[in-house]
């Protein structure tokens, strides 16, 4: 085989590239769905404890006004059954306005005390 030939062939063949392992699960730094859902709408600070920042996710989904936004929400979706609670609540708090948001702040914080 002339040695012209042999270059062409080691140019076409692919070296086998190595890819990353993928993550199967988040990183342990990252915050439960239901903190981060907190820390976004300003019901929290971003440092408080996961199992305070727990605490609080309750006091917000059994809160009347966010319940009642929770079934507009899966009203207006026309869902029937929502599977997560966080993911309702999240859907909840997103359709309320600022002012709205610190009525709700304001009430957690008193049950708080």
């Amino acid at each position: 085989m002339p040695h012209y030939a042999l270059q062409v062939l080691s140019h076409c063949r692919r070296l086998p590239h190595r890819r990353p392992a993928r993550q199967t699960h988040p990183p342990a730094s990252a915050a439960p769905s239901y903190h981060r859902i907190l820390v976004k709408h300003g019901l929290i600070e971003k440092n408080l404890s996961i199992s305070d920042a727990y605490e609080v996710f309750l006091k917000v989904g059994a809160d009347r006004e966010v319940q009642k936004f929770r079934r507009k929400v899966e009203l207006g979706n026309k869902m029937k059954h929502v599977p997560a609670l966080h993911l309702a609540t999240a859907m909840a708090l997103q359709s309320m306005t600022k002012q709205e948001l610190e009525a709700l702040k304001s009430r957690i914080e008193k049950k708080r005390i």
